[in-house]
């Protein structure tokens, strides 16, 4: 028997659509953390041992207890660890290269993932000062922070 020719052959194709159709409140810890954005502060919470999470966690990373003593913490601090975009896409936070960091804020103790918006790979270090940015127009949202910028 002949194989067919694969041009006589006809696909078989159906649309796929990945999509994760749920919604979860935020409860009163992150709910405090993103009304906190909205209004130009930013919120940790505070564990058992005095340490401060941010972003806050609604349970303890290491004893699973239930955290709710929320604190406001500075709006500058240290690059702990950074990664530099040369070529932005297009759903990235700037359209220019920038360097995604792990930032300490004064009065936290542990990084919060955000976007450095240096200028140039030359002006990055780990251990130099940043101060963050705010949107024009916040709304209680991660992106109200636009970037942090190297102090000085």
């Amino acid at each position: 028997m002949a194989k067919p020719n694969p041009s006589d052959v006809e696909v078989l194709s159906a649309p796929l659509t990945i999509e994760y159709p749920f919604r979860r409140s935020t409860g009163p810890v992150l709910g405090a953390f993103f009304t906190g954005l909205r209004e130009g502060v930013v919120i940790g919470v505070k564990r058992q041992d005095g340490s401060v999470l941010v972003p806050p966690s609604e349970y303890d990373p290491e004893s699973a207890e239930a955290l709710d003593d929320l604190v406001e913490v500075g709006q500058a601090g240290v690059v702990t660890a950074w990664s530099w975009v040369v070529k932005p896409r297009d759903k990235h936070p700037l359209d220019r290269p920038f360097a995604w960091a792990l930032i300490k804020l004064d009065g936290a103790d542990t990084g919060m993932l955000h976007v450095v918006d240096a200028g140039e790979r030359s002006r990055m270090k780990t251990g130099m000062r940043v101060a963050l940015q705010w949107a024009d127009e916040r709304v209680g949202h991660i992106n109200d922070i636009v970037c942090f910028l190297p102090e000085g």
